[in-house]
């Protein structure tokens, strides 16, 4: 059933992807500014009850529906799987800016690329050259993937029902939430010294007509440690995973040598994992100081090979398509061996 179940929602999101999840993330959203407002007291035990208290249920009524679904009919089971995982897996969700800054670099229109990067990464990418456009574009490609597919995938395959995927995705939002306010500039900028990218904006509150999580008063409020520990301790194997994947259907040999050399070098350091084989695989070159508003944005440099250019952005989504069959021949072995054996 689970190797089903992937397949269907990958072709159900393929075919129509889920654009708007305002109705889903919005009382999500509530649920986790009410949370923090009434535990938030600046430390951490505050914020692992909250976060408890935001993941048990969910997780408990996932499991509750999908069994009493199960005991109906398999079928019904089936269909609840697939449900979760449309709502959860979003391999088109940001895809639509890819593609639109991949044609508009080859139509030369620079600056329509320029825009359109800044709203998929949710900051200015003024002053950009090609390089640098193609460059973030493939980080965030990259991080996309990892986070909207694969790492829902490994969870989903690992924890029984949906249960996985729905806690990969509330640990991710919680992370968004509480756990990522380091400012500007910091150690731990999720995909690049910085703020979170547009990557995730389906899960920050900003982005969905809800009003934007209180500041804390100091940014090392203790309250958002916990989710972005135990979002740490959850994302840990799924990013080497997927780092194993780029490298198994890529340049295998240069995409350990970036993974090992490199990815501690990079802020959020699974990120870099996941950054450094994806591009030692493609063997191209990333990361790397850009010129953003003017101002040199000082990045540490991943992967070898090739300057970043539009040929590129092809490579990237031939590499993550490979990785994604992969994964699913994988689970079809596993499938087949299970039912022989």
């Amino acid at each position: 059933m689970t190797l089903i179940s992937l397949i269907l929602a990958l072709a159900l999101e393929q075919w129509r992807p889920l654009s708007d999840r305002r109705a889903i993330y919005a009382p999500l959203a509530g649920y986790a500014a009410w949370l923090e407002q009434k535990f938030n007291a600046g430390e951490r035990h505050h914020g692992m009850i909250a976060w408890l208290l935001a993941v048990l249920p969910l997780l408990l009524a996932a499991w509750l529906i999908y069994e009493g679904l199960a005991q109906l009919h398999p079928l019904l089971a089936l269909a609840f799987n697939v449900g979760v995982l449309y709502v959860t897996m979003g391999f088109r969700q940001e895809s639509h800016y890819f593609t639109d800054i991949h044609q508009a670099l080859r139509d030369g229109e620079v600056e329509r690329a320029r825009s359109l990067l800044a709203s998929w990464r949710g900051h200015a990418c003024d002053g950009l050259s090609v390089s640098e456009i193609v460059k973030l574009t493939i980080e965030t490609a990259l991080a996309t993937s990892h986070r909207h597919v694969f790492g829902v995938m490994f969870w989903f395959v690992i924890l029984p029902g949906p249960v996985g995927a729905v806690m990969y995705r509330a640990a991710l939002f919680l992370f968004h939430r509480w756990g990522d306010r380091l400012p500007t500039g910091s150690a731990s900028g999720l995909y690049a010294p910085e703020t979170p990218l547009g990557v995730e904006t389906d899960f920050l509150p900003t982005t969905i007509g809800m009003e934007k999580a209180p500041e804390p008063n100091n940014w090392r409020d203790r309250f958002g440690e916990f989710s972005r520990m135990v979002f740490g301790w959850i994302d840990a194997v799924p990013a080497r995973v997927t780092a194993a994947s780029f490298a198994i259907v890529g340049d295998f040999e240069d995409a350990i040598y970036c993974w090992r050399t490199q990815a501690l070098r990079w802020p959020d350091r699974l990120m870099g994992i996941v950054i450094a084989a994806g591009a030692g695989a493609m063997g191209v070159r990333l990361g790397a100081p850009v010129v953003r508003a003017g101002l040199i944005e000082d990045r540490p440099e991943m992967g070898i090979g090739e300057e970043a250019d539009v040929p590129f952005l092809d490579s990237t989504v031939g590499l993550v398509w490979r990785a994604l069959v992969l994964w699913l021949a994988v689970l079809l072995v596993i499938t087949i061996a299970a039912g022989v054996g």
